[in-house]
């Protein structure tokens, strides 16, 4: 089992969710979407980059676009190895809340 951080998780998530959107600034704006938070430019490159590293994502560039002054952006994509994490995680989740009552009721 491939262990990810929380911060991983939410990046790797987010790529999920844009399919073949997910390039910085929408991978940026959905984890705000998501989760309320924002991640500094510096920190979600960080951690694209160490994703990538370890396997779990892949980048490419797109075709450059008159409106960016001639630079492509950058694709990520999930590898297998992304998915195959992401999953981990997910049963992980699942087997550490197992059994635990409801928080969310509990909010009232």
């Amino acid at each position: 089992m491939k262990e990810l951080t929380v911060a991983e998780e939410i990046i790797l998530t987010a790529i999920l969710r844009l399919e073949d959107n997910a390039y910085g600034v929408a991978i940026r704006k959905k984890v705000a979407e998501v989760t309320q938070k924002e991640f500094i430019y510096g920190t979600l490159y960080n951690l694209l980059d160490q994703l990538v590293r370890k396997g779990f994502v892949s980048k490419n560039r797109g075709t450059p676009t008159p409106e960016r002054g001639g630079r492509s952006k950058i694709y990520y994509a999930l590898t297998p190895s992304g998915v195959e994490a992401l999953q981990d995680a997910h049963s992980l989740h699942k087997k550490i809340w197992d059994g635990l009552p409801d928080l969310a009721a509990d909010k009232g």
